[in-house]
Formats: C-alpha cells, structure tokens, sequence
C-alpha cells in the first residue's frame, strides 16, 4: 500500500504500490499449445493466491474468474463515463507528487478529493466534445509513431514514443522530463506498461499493410515470417480492433503462435500467417479471423528475444494483401 515502512516479512517479495487498488499481470506460458499443456498453464495459474497479509494465517480462497464466458470489456470509453472513472480515482487514491499538477485544472471541470462530481447537462456537453477530440489528437500522435520503425523500410514499429520508454523504465525519475503526451499515446493502446521491456519480452505493432494502407477486416492479408525466429520461448501475432485496440468481439480466437498446435511451416521453416475473413484451402492452421465491418491491427511478440531480434540480422517484412 502507498507508504508502507515496515520491514517486509520473511519469505515475501515486496512489490511496492503507490495507489491503494491496483492488479497485476501473470503470464503461464505454453510450450505446445496442447490440451494438456493448455490444463497445466492453467492449473498453474490456480496456484495463485491473492488475500490481504493480515489473513496470511488464514487465507481466504482467491476468487478465480475465466473471462473467456464473460462479456468482459477493458477499453476506454471516450465520453462522460471517462470523467466518471477519473473522478472514482482521484477520490480513492493519493496524489503523486508528480501529478499535483492537475488538481487545478480538474477542479474547474467539477473533479474535487472530497466533493461529488454532478456536471449539469451543459457541462456534460462540452467534456463528451472534448473526451471526443482528444481521441482524435491521440489517436494522430499514435499513428506518428509509425514514422521511425522498427526494421527500416517497413511499418513495424515499437507502439510507445520513446520518452515514454524512458519515463518508464526510470519510473520518471529525469527531474526535466514528464512525457504526458506520450503516455497518453501508451496507455490509449495498452493498459500496463513493461518496466524492463527486451528482458522477457518485445512487441511490434503494424496498422498498415506493404501498399501503406490500413488493414481492412473485408480484405486478405498475409505475413512471412522468416526461418529461426530469434527468441527463447515462442513468438506470437494477434489481431486487435483498429479502433479499440482490444481484441475484436465475437472471434473464436485472435492469434497463431510458434506453439500453436498444427501450426504449418514452409520447407526452409519460414512461417506464412494468413488474416482475413475465411481461410484460404489447407491454411486453417496458420490463419486468424477478422470481422468485415472493422479496421484491425497486428500485433508481434517475441518472448524471450535474442541477440538476433536486436541486432536485427533477422527482419520481418510488412503485410501484404492478397487479392
């Protein structure tokens, strides 16, 4: 919690937190993708447990929820909702020192610790117009990212400005930098941020195919992936709706991976990933489903990448359409 002292007990690992509600992010990776491994992964993930360390002696049992049966959403809402959200946070949690700069400002929106936040329908108005072009403004510094990729000649790039990977990684400790514009774009596509991004994983993200268009759900599309993958673990590509940046609703599923079960190899072990409304014959393995009436984006990982995916002797190329 913000502002524990206290020793930390023996055989815990401290994870400080400077608000009160937070969540954390674990990952059970798979190896092959079976139903078995698919069990252990999960079973393994069942191992943790979460409860308040004033009942270490008697732990209640941890809640565990699949959201795959939920109607389960996580993305922003760009109207008065998002002022609503704001509002619950400012009165729940403390003000970082680096952020006392906004008490003002939202005070002359109605946002006050201590007060309730009733905006008459007036004030309603003009914050839903604004929350609406704000979208807009983010949305064009996300595209900018684009401007400087990953490998040159392509439209692969890393989806976070690099001031922000700076602030992050130093938990903005650089007393004359505080990239707000930045993280804007960051967490407008992602909701955590890696402090340690290269160590245990990598992403690149792609809104437009070889031609620079944007990725349209009606269309075929289909990314080389070269032999050799430089990473330990597995590499992986998901679809994300272009406007939400979350995975596209009603998709039986929204990824291929290295370790996705049948997944089809060429004869030098190059990888050939197809995305699009259906399958082309005897691609099902290695294909990814898009909704017709939704712009969309690809996101690659690379768990446990190597020497290789830096030094950029292995390149992915862009996506192309196919007709």
């Amino acid at each position: 919690m913000p502002g524990y002292k206290d020793k930390v007990p023996a055989g815990y690992i401290p994870m400080p937190s400077a608000v009160y509600a937070g969540y954390a992010i674990l990952r059970s990776n798979l190896t092959d993708g079976s139903p078995k491994d698919i069990e252990r992964a999960v079973s393994y993930g069942k191992k943790v447990k979460i409860y308040p360390y004033a009942q270490a002696a008697n732990p209640p049992q941890t809640v565990l929820v699949d959201l795959l049966q939920k109607n389960f959403g996580n993305t922003i809402t760009y109207n008065i909702h998002f002022f609503e959200t704001l509002n619950d946070f400012v009165q729940r949690e403390p003000w970082l020192e680096r952020d006392k700069a906004m008490i003002d400002p939202l005070k002359t929106i109605g946002i006050e610790k201590g007060k309730p936040f009733n905006p008459d329908a007036r004030t309603k108005e003009i914050l839903t117009a604004a929350v609406k072009d704000a979208h807009t403004w983010i949305d064009l510094k996300f595209q900018s990212v684009f401007a400087s990729p990953f490998y040159e000649g392509t439209s692969w790039a890393l989806p976070a400005p690099p001031e922000f990977l700076k602030g992050i990684m130093s938990n903005y400790a650089v007393p004359d930098s505080y990239p707000i514009d930045s993280r804007a774009v960051g967490y407008m596509i992602a909701y955590f941020s890696a402090k340690h991004l290269g160590a245990g994983q990598y992403y690149l993200l792609t809104i437009k195919d070889s031609n620079g268009k944007s990725f349209e759900g009606a269309k075929q599309y289909k990314l080389h992936l070269p032999p050799n993958v430089p990473v330990k673990l597995y590499w992986s590509v998901t679809v994300y709706d272009r406007e939400t940046h979350a995975v596209t609703k009603g998709m039986p599923y929204f990824s291929r991976a290295s370790n996705t079960p049948g997944i089809q190899k060429n004869s030098d072990g190059s990888v050939d990933l197809y995305f699009g409304t259906k399958a082309s014959d005897g691609k099902q393995s290695n294909w990814v489903p898009t909704d017709s009436q939704r712009d969309f984006e690809l996101m690659a990982r690379f768990y446990g990448p190597e020497k290789g995916f830096f030094d950029k002797t292995w390149k992915m190329g862009n996506v192309k359409e196919v007709k």
